[in-house]
C-alpha cells in the first residue's frame, strides 16, 4: 500500500517555517511581507480560496490586502487597479484571482502585472524564466508539487515522468520543471493530453505520474505499474449520498485501487490543494526579500 503524501502536513510545516522567519524580520525592524489579492465578482470557489489566503497571511504574520470589485467592473477599471498595485511600494506581491468575468481578457490582465510582483507566476516573463531555469516565481500548484516531491525525498533523476494535462497553470509548467537540470527534475518527461492516442501505453511506463485533467477517477489501477509515484491534481465536487453535506470531492485518480499499486500517492482532498497557498506565501516572501529580481 502506498505511503500517503500529506500536503496538509507539509503546507503547515512550510507556513510555520515562514512564520518563524517573519517573526525574525519583525524583531530586526525589517519590512513585513505584504500580499494583496484582487477578487472580481463573487465566484464561490474563488471566494473560498481568497479567504484561505487572507487567513494564512494572518497566521504567519504577513500583511494582506483584499481588493473586492463588482462583477460589472470593466477591463479598463481593473487595469487601473493593477497599475496602482504595481506602483504601491508597500505591496511585495499580488494576485488577480482567476477566472475573471467573461468580459475581461485574463491574458491582458496577467501581462499588465509587474513581473517583480507576479507571485502567481503566470506572467510571460515568469514563465520564460522558469523555462530557462532562472530564478523566478513558480506557479503555485507546480511549485507545491515540487515541494512535496522534495520533502518526501522522492528520487526523480533518470525517472520517467508522465504528465496528463497541458494547461498553462499545471500540466505545461510541470513538464518543464520535471525535465530541468535540478532536484526535483532530471526526468524524461512525456506530456499527454486529450489528443494523445493510447494513453494507457504511456501511463504504464510512468515512474512518476502527475494527473491534472479534471476528470474524476479517470486513472484506474490497470493504467499504472507497481511502485509508481502518483500526484493527483484534479478536484471535482460531485453529489454523494454517503456524506452529510451531500457532496464529495474526487480526484482524477481512482484512489483506493491505484494506491494499492503505488509507492507514494497524494490524497484528494489534502494532497496538492493545501500546497498552493504555501507556495504563494513562499513566493511572497521571496518578493519581499528581492530574491528573484
Amino acid at each position: 500500500m502506498a505511503e500517503l503524501i500529506d500536503g496538509k502536513k507539509i503546507s503547515t510545516l512550510i507556513q510555520e517555517e515562514i512564520r518563524v522567519e517573519v517573526s525574525a524580520i519583525k524583531n530586526n525592524g525589517g519590512k513585513i511581507p505584504h500580499l494583496a489579492a484582487v477578487l472580481v465578482g463573487n465566484d464561490g470557489a474563488s471566494e473560498t480560496y481568497v479567504g484561505a489566503k487572507v487567513k494564512a497571511c494572518e497566521n504567519i504574520g504577513f500583511k494582506s490586502t483584499l481588493v473586492r470589485l463588482a462583477e460589472s467592473t470593466t477591463e479598463q477599471e481593473l487595469l487601473m487597479i493593477v497599475e496602482g498595485l504595481n506602483k504601491d511600494a508597500d505591496i511585495d506581491g499580488y494576485i488577480v484571482q482567476l477566472p475573471l468575468p467573461k468580459h475581461i481578457n485574463d491574458q491582458k490582465i496577467i501581462e499588465a502585472i509587474d513581473p517583480k510582483k507576479d507571485v502567481d507566476g503566470f506572467h510571460p516573463q515568469s514563465v520564460g524564466r522558469m523555462a530557462l531555469n532562472l530564478p523566478t516565481y513558480l506557479p503555485a500548484t507546480p511549485f507545491g508539487i515540487v515541494q512535496l516531491l522534495e520533502r518526501y525525498k522522492i528520487e526523480t533523476a533518470g525517472k520517467h515522468c508522465v504528465v496528463i494535462g497541458r494547461s498553462h497553470i499545471v500540466g505545461s509548467p510541470m513538464s518543464i520543471l520535471m525535465a530541468r537540470n535540478a532536484y526535483p527534475g532530471n526526468c524524461t518527461v512525456t506530456l499527454c493530453h486529450s489528443r494523445t492516442p493510447n494513453l494507457k501505453e504511456h501511463t504504464l511506463k510512468a515512474d512518476i505520474l502527475i494527473v491534472a485533467l479534471g476528470k474524476p477517477e479517470f486513472v484506474t489501477a490497470d493504467m499504472v505499474k507497481d511502485g509508481v509515484v502518483v500526484v493527483d491534481v484534479g478536484i471535482t465536487r460531485m453529489t454523494s449520498d454517503k456524506t452529510k453535506s451531500g457532496f464529495k470531492l474526487f480526484g482524477d485518480v481512482k484512489f483506493d485501487e491505484v494506491a494499492a499499486k503505488a509507492s507514494f500517492i497524494t490524497p484528494v482532498p489534502g494532497g496538492v490543494g493545501p500546497m498552493t497557498i504555501a507556495s504563494l506565501l513562499m513566493n511572497t516572501l521571496k518578493a519581499s526579500k528581492k530574491e528573484v529580481y
